[in-house]
This record gives C-alpha cells, sequence and structure tokens, in this order.
C-alpha cells in the first residue's frame, strides 16, 4: 500500500516541477502530491544550476513529503531518493535494480559509463495554513535523450536500447519510494546505507572535491553512519558533508 497514496498530475510543458511543487507545498498542499512534466522548459539543478531538457522524453518529476520521525531528517532523503530512482531507472535492464550498469554518486547524481545520466534536487521549507514543514524532490534523468553540455560528460538510459516512457518510470519511482522509506522505519539508516554503497562506485574509487573553493583529491572509503562522504586524503580520512563532487573521468 502507498505511504502517501499518491497523486501524480501529468503536464505537456512546466518551466520547472520543482518550482510548481514548492508553490503548491506553500499553499498548504498535503503530502502525496507528485507533478511529472513531459517537457520542462526551466528546469533547476543543485546550488542554483540549470538543469538543461532536451524537447521531450526524459524525466522531470518532483514530489511533494511532509515527513515525520526519522523520515524528516533530511539527511537520508539523498540516500532514499538515489535508490529510489536507481530501482525504477534499472528496472529494464539485466541484473535487476542492485546490479548493471547504472551507478549512483554521492550525495545525488546517477551515472552511466562515466557520465551523468540523473540528478535529484532536495529542498526544504515551511509553508501551509498550520506551518507544517514539506520537503519537494525533484529527479531529473535523461531517458531518450542527453543535453549537450560544454565540458561534462552526459549520459542517456538510451544507449543501452529503448528508452522507457517517462510515465512508466515515474509511477515505479513512485512505488519505489515507498518500498525504501519502509525499510528505513523497519530496519534503520545502516540498511539503506548498505544498499546505497551496493549501488555506488566502489570503495578506493579516485574522487575530485571542490569546497567552499578548495579543491583536493582521494580515495572513496565508504559513507559514513550520518550520510557523510569518507574521503581517504594522504592518508587521512576526511568526512564531507557538503560540496561538489567528481568522478575525474566525467568532470
Amino acid at each position: 500500500m502507498s505511504r502517501y497514496g499518491w497523486r501524480l498530475e501529468v503536464h505537456d510543458s512546466l518551466p520547472s516541477t520543482s518550482d510548481a511543487c514548492i508553490a503548491r507545498a506553500e499553499a498548504g498542499e498535503a503530502a502525496g502530491l507528485a507533478i511529472l512534466a513531459l517537457r520542462q522548459t526551466a528546469g533547476r539543478g543543485s546550488r542554483g544550476r540549470g538543469w538543461t531538457e532536451p524537447p521531450a522524453g526524459n524525466l522531470a518529476i518532483t514530489v511533494l513529503l511532509r515527513p515525520e520521525g526519522l523520515l524528516a531528517d533530511v539527511a537520508v532523503w539523498p540516500f532514499l531518493a538515489g535508490l529510489a530512482l536507481h530501482e525504477a531507472l534499472s528496472a529494464d535492464l539485466v541484473g535487476g535494480s542492485s546490479a548493471g550498469p547504472l551507478m549512483l554518486k554521492w550525495p545525488n547524481d546517477m551515472m552511466l559509463g562515466g557520465g551523468k545520466l540523473a540528478g535529484i534536487l532536495i529542498e526544504r521549507g515551511v509553508g501551509g495554513p498550520d506551518g507544517q514543514a514539506w520537503l519537494s524532490i525533484g529527479f531529473g534523468a535523461n531517458l531518450a535523450q542527453a543535453p549537450a553540455i560544454p565540458g561534462r560528460r552526459i549520459a542517456c538510459l538510451a544507449e543501452l536500447g529503448e528508452a522507457p516512457a517517462p510515465m512508466t518510470v515515474a509511477r515505479r519511482l513512485l512505488v519505489a519510494l515507498d518500498r525504501w522509506q519502509d525499510l528505513l522505519l523497519r530496519e534503520g539508516f545502516e540498511s539503506i546505507r548498505h544498499a546505497w554503497l551496493a549501488r555506488a562506485h566502489p570503495v578506493g574509487t579516485l574522487l575530485s572535491v571542490m569546497q567552499r573553493g578548495d579543491a583536493y583529491e582521494g580515495t572513496f572509503d565508504g559513507i559514513a553512519p550520518d550520510g557523510a562522504l569518507r574521503l581517504l586524503v594522504e592518508g587521512e580520512i576526511r568526512l564531507v558533508r557538503a560540496g561538489d563532487v567528481l568522478l575525474p573521468t566525467c568532470s
């Protein structure tokens, strides 16, 4: 059974599904709203970046939550959202949701063959008549086409075969979001962390970090119990809780 009774709205075109979702959240919309745009003209990425969309065929969906208890910890959501998106995108691939060519990258990206396939934008605030906290989670994934971005390697799911329809992926995603939340509530974050690591780049992968003007490299050493990235830099572990993290092959 769905945790929220998802209400999926489908729009032919929107400037930004995240902006539309946040406006509804601040007006008091209940949790469980999901806004899918078949074409998005002014999408947003993390840290104020734009999210470039080809004319049609890619995934642009944002969901509205009002989480409580363990789910109110925003630190768990990059992992829950990443696992749900991985499951939705890999459903047609050989090996199922825990194997295959798709790879999660901390904190909120998905890679395919060294190129960025998808990203997740998590925003929060307070709004509505009762001043209740809300969480907006936007998902953008290149299903049919990869936009051309100078200096960046971008991938799309069509490289592996016929691309699934955005509506198909959206429905899978909503089911997966319920499933991973239920797992967190039953077994705690350690199970989520373990599942995420099984779908991420392996320990020992070289990563580059840009953080408040400081750039350095290290090797991936897993995820700390609080969700921070563990990076081995010159023999010492650094905990990274914010910043741009890049695989050198897909800068």
